[in-house]
């Protein structure tokens, strides 16, 4: 990955916990890495445990960021959330997968951010 996609991630995991917190979630962890994979951001909202995926771009040019979230990361999401869950003792506990799409102006105005709350299913198929 290049600097400069990096340097966009970072900014876009950033917006999004500024987004979520605003929106009373509380962010349990983030840069969550296991062997199964990584999730960006692990979150509570009411009674659901969130695990969230942040996309982030410069443009739509390419599609709307949560787009990229195809099947093969879908699965690997659920994967990483499971040995979350069995790491955390967890158990009975509702869950949900959204998708971050942060969209960075060209203009270096305030980023959109759209919430694409239970974006996919545990079983890791597309619903959009």
């Amino acid at each position: 990955m290049t600097g400069h996609r990096q340097a966009v991630g970072r900014r876009g995991e950033e917006a999004a916990r500024a987004f979520l917190k605003r929106r009373g979630v509380r962010i349990l962890a983030e840069n969550f890495v296991c062997a199964a994979g990584e999730i960006d951001l692990i979150g509570r909202d009411r009674d659901s445990l969130v695990f969230i995926e942040v996309k982030a771009r410069t443009s739509d040019a390419f599609g709307p960021p949560h787009l990229a979230v195809h099947l093969r990361k879908q699965r690997q999401i659920v994967r990483a959330a499971q040995w979350y869950l069995a790491e955390q003792r967890m158990r009975e506990v509702a869950c949900r997968f959204d998708v971050l799409a942060v969209t960075f102006p060209r203009d270096g105005g305030t980023p959109r951010v759209d919430w694409v709350r239970d974006a996919f299913p545990s079983e890791g198929e597309e619903v959009w």
